[in-house]
């Protein structure tokens, strides 16, 4: 019989918020990682759709060794031309023949990614622009069996763990939602010199907050100097308005925006693309080194290093469980109440069933004169019913209907 370790403990501690300082990084839907993370998911859900489609489950993959390397590109005033194209290479392993039939996961793979290049890029050309191979080896035998063996509830096939927390600070609220705003669709209709490499860094010290924002302008949108420059006035001026928004409820905060900090104006060095990412002019990306399932990277907070992209949702619990730690941290925070900081934490333990983790570590720091004993319970309740209902990460992943980066 598994069963599970619940260890449920304060923490007596100042939460992120009311330290002295803070940092925060997204990585935006151009960038390198981001890109090669989002390929790499790509070529899992194609899998996985094949998989379900033809043998009636996600078979075994593990697709999270991705490489971008950067391309080459010149751009001017009001032009560009790239030279050399970006290569993505997606490496790991996978089922690529059951019985006599071989599985066509490199037609699969790259009509997947010239997909959500399409769906997610403006300038870039999936057919020019880009080169998308694939390094894929069959699985080992004991790793195939493990996650193919029990279709009720799939076994872990890893030893690993996941984290989430809860709530976001508003620091993490601005650098999330100033890159998700600048990549919607509203923005680009208003600002469309702005490309879609987006990066934001975010510093809290005390109540000063500073916002740096690296943004890929397009070139043939940018006839010269001038106009570069009152562009990055509109991003500047969009993330101060949004930020100061989302403080609004904070007492004597300053704001501080900076855009695109390496341009020398007097030089005619400036952030120029052709495509919209960097990626197209020798910045490199590589799987796992981009954000965490909650979109963020936050060396305040704890957080697993596992790359969640393009490994299989159906047991490997690098995905599974970030996912569902992240869960269950807001549904704790939120339907529970008493809490300023909430922090889960997930062991497997390969082999195992995924709904029966190793542990589960719940960390929490209570508001002052609340019943800590009525917390634990309903949280530990809470930790129960997401762990139950844990197969339901699958198709949620599959269906895009979740965050991964």
């Amino acid at each position: 019989m598994w069963r599970s370790q619940i260890i449920v403990e304060r923490l007596d501690r100042v939460p992120v918020h009311r330290q002295q300082t803070e940092f925060v990084e997204r990585k935006g839907l151009g960038h390198p990682d981001y890109i090669i993370d989002s390929a790499c998911e790509a070529a899992s859900r194609a899998l996985s759709r094949y998989y379900k489609e033809r043998y009636g489950m996600v078979l075994h993959h593990n697709l999270d060794k991705g490489l971008l390397v950067g391309g080459s590109s010149r751009t001017w005033f009001g032009g560009g031309v790239v030279e050399t194209p970006i290569y993505i290479l997606i490496a790991g392993r996978a089922t690529i023949k059951v019985g006599e039939e071989e599985i066509p996961y490199h037609e699969l793979i790259k009509r997947e990614v010239e997909e959500y290049i399409r769906e997610n890029f403006r300038f870039l050309n999936p057919g020019e622009h880009v080169v998308i191979d694939t390094k894929i080896r069959p699985g080992s035998l004991d790793l195939k069996t493990v996650v193919e063996l029990n279709k009720e509830t799939p076994l872990a096939n890893d030893t690993s763990f996941g984290v989430g927390y809860s709530p976001l600070t508003p620091l993490e609220k601005i650098v999330y939602e100033s890159e998700r705003m600048i990549n919607a669709r509203e923005f680009k209709s208003r600002i469309p010199e702005s490309g879609e490499d987006c990066k934001v860094m975010g510093l809290r010290i005390g109540n000063k907050y500073f916002i740096t924002v690296a943004d890929s302008l397009i070139a043939s949108l940018t006839p010269d100097l001038d106009h570069y420059l009152s562009v990055k006035e509109q991003i500047k001026s969009s993330v101060e308005e949004l930020a100061y928004k989302i403080l609004s409820e904070e007492k004597d905060v300053e704001v501080s925006v900076q855009v695109n900090t390496a341009d020398i104006p007097s030089k005619n060095s400036v952030y120029l693309t052709v495509t919209g990412t960097s990626a197209e002019s020798g910045d490199d990306g590589n799987t796992g080194r981009g954000n965490r399932v909650n979109g963020l990277i936050t060396p305040n907070r704890q957080m697993s290093l596992e790359a969640t992209a393009g490994k299989n949702a159906r047991s490997h619990v690098g995905k599974i469980y970030n996912v569902v730690a992240k869960i269950m941290s807001e549904r704790i925070y939120q339907e529970i109440g008493g809490i300023k900081e909430i922090y889960v934490r997930l062991l497997s333990q390969i082999g195992r069933p995924i709904n029966k983790p190793l542990a589960v570590s719940l960390q929490y720091i209570p508001e002052d004169n609340v019943n800590e004993q009525s917390i634990v319970k309903e949280a530990i309740e809470i930790v129960k019913e997401e762990l139950e209902n844990i197969t339901k990460i699958e198709e949620m992943v599959l269906q895009k209907r979740v965050t991964l980066f």
